[in-house]
């Protein structure tokens, strides 16, 4: 009974008029960014920030919510159309889907990404439903060695399931950890890492690394690198799936929510760790494995549903813990914050119109993608046609404005294009800014932990392996390290004696 009253104090938040405008605000706009190639949802969460200031807590986070969800939905629409992922978790969903269209099934191709993501999107809130609270009830029980160990082994978890080089994973983990300790130290009041700039003394805002790393340079990035787009064909028909092929798509739909919901809660796994995944299986599992590449239906279906879990239940660490298993889920804490809330357990108890507002716009925003998505396919395929020489000024124009809201100071404008210009040199490097971010946002908290512990323990650097909970996370950690450091350091060894031979 108690989950029912909860859920029913959600439809009243969620169903109130406002939110459900910004609701179906944040899906359009989810679907629109996913749609064009280029500008992720963790850019544009990061430039509209400053716009949730005048907005409810409940209501910010559903919006935000709503355009991390629908730009999973809006990837598979240019993974299938021009073969062009809008998202990275929608580049399996190329695979399959593009081969569809150029068959004559866009339609079909489109249907089965839709319908497979509503199912996935509406089991995976079920679930957020059912293991959140009992998540937050366990982290009650933590105290400052469990959450340092804890965060540690989601810093580490990050740089494990990284993109590209381990030590590049490393370094960018570190440079958010140091970005995170400059302003004033709270137990001294020194400033430290300023270099006498008093404008440091805050330290750095969120919104400003965001939007310059994640804003600006994917910018650069992309005028660089842009592509011509066009599509395969002009109109779509074959919307409704045959009986046939709901046969087909139902398995390995279940099957990918099932994988999707494991990895979304993971560090750095998430959605498109979970599309790779829920596609294996699929290829592995099938009778006619030689299909897949050549337009099977279930390398759409499953992939799509799998990306949609991850990207929902992603959501679990972040509301119960307070630890962010994305980038995107790093800026909805961040969005917290700056409302005055602190993430973690105690949110479902001081916030529950917050949390379940947020469970229950869920599944109503996947019921409007779903009414949406179908019927505007021409209105996506024309954006997919939009030159990017006349996006990237209104970017540009928007991320100035919301960070010179912050604090009308010209300083922060300076600021967020220096990051802007160290993003674009990051991918230039091959070093994938994500880690940074998380790094950047665990960092204070990290060391506000350390020092609580320090201080209890008198000292003891010992005491986070006498606590068991703590001991046993530290451990997972290390384990989780050495699992990827051991076969790289084989391989180098095994190619060094290769050489000498």
């Amino acid at each position: 009974m108690d989950l029912l009253s909860d859920l029913m104090l959600g439809a009243q938040a969620a169903f109130s008029a406002w939110n459900l405008a910004y609701c179906l605000l944040g899906v359009f706009l989810g679907t629109a960014i996913g749609v064009l190639p280029g500008l992720g949802p963790t850019a544009t969460i990061a430039m509209l920030l400053p716009v949730t200031f005048g907005l409810s807590p409940e209501t910010a986070l559903i919006m935000l919510a709503g355009i991390f969800y629908g730009a999973q939905y809006g990837g598979s629409t240019t993974a299938i159309l021009v073969n062009l992922p809008g998202e990275s978790s929608s580049v399996v969903t190329a695979l399959d889907g593009y081969q569809m269209a150029r068959k004559g099934e866009a339609g079909k191709a489109l249907a089965t990404a839709a319908i497979g993501s509503f199912i996935a999107g509406s089991i995976a809130t079920v679930l957020i439903a059912f293991f959140a609270p009992m998540l937050a009830g366990v982290a009650l029980a933590f105290g400052p060695h469990e959450y340092f160990s804890l965060m540690v082994l989601g810093l580490v978890a990050s740089v494990v399931l990284a993109s590209g080089s381990l030590l590049h994973a490393f370094g960018m983990i570190l440079f958010g950890l140091i970005l995170g300790l400059i302003g004033t130290d709270t137990n001294s009041g020194e400033m430290r890492y300023t270099f006498g700039m008093f404008e440091l003394a805050d330290g750095i805002s969120f919104v400003i690394v965001a939007m310059g790393v994640f804003g600006l340079g994917e910018i650069l990035s992309n005028l660089e690198n842009e592509n011509d787009r066009s599509t395969v064909m002009a109109k779509i028909t074959g919307l409704m799936p045959t009986r046939d092929d709901f046969r087909r798509m139902m398995a390995p739909v279940l099957r990918g929510t099932a994988i999707g919901s494991v990895l979304g809660i993971l560090p750095g796994g998430g959605a498109m760790l979970a599309s790779f995944a829920a596609y294996a299986l699929e290829k592995k599992v099938s009778k006619h494995p030689e299909e897949f590449g050549k337009g099977a239906i279930e390398g759409v279906a499953g992939p799509e549903s799998a990306n949609n879990a991850g990207a929902q239940t992603s959501f679990i660490p972040m509301l119960t813990l307070g630890i962010p298993s994305n980038p995107v889920m790093a800026l909805m804490i961040g969005a917290l914050i700056m409302q005055g809330i602190q993430p973690g357990p105690s949110v479902i108890q001081e916030q529950p119109v917050l949390f379940w507002g947020l469970i229950v716009s869920m599944w109503v925003g996947n019921l409007m993608l779903l009414v949406l998505n179908l019927p505007l396919i021409g209105l996506w395929v024309k954006m997919i046609s939009i030159p990017y020489r006349y996006l990237y000024p209104c970017i540009v124009a928007f991320c100035l404005i919301g960070v010179f809201s912050l604090n009308n100071a010209t300083f922060d404008i300076w600021l967020m294009g220096l990051f802007g210009i160290a993003g674009y040199l990051l991918r230039k490097l091959d070093c994938e800014p994500a880690p940074l971010l998380l790094g950047f946002v665990l960092g204070p908290m990290l060391e506000e932990h350390l020092r609580r512990a320090m201080l209890v323990s008198k000292g003891d650097a010992t005491t986070f392996l006498t606590q068991p909970i703590s001991a046993v996370l530290l451990v997972l950690a290390l384990l989780l390290l050495a699992s990827v450091i051991a076969p790289s350091v084989r391989a180098k060894r095994e190619e060094a004696f290769q050489e000498e031979e």
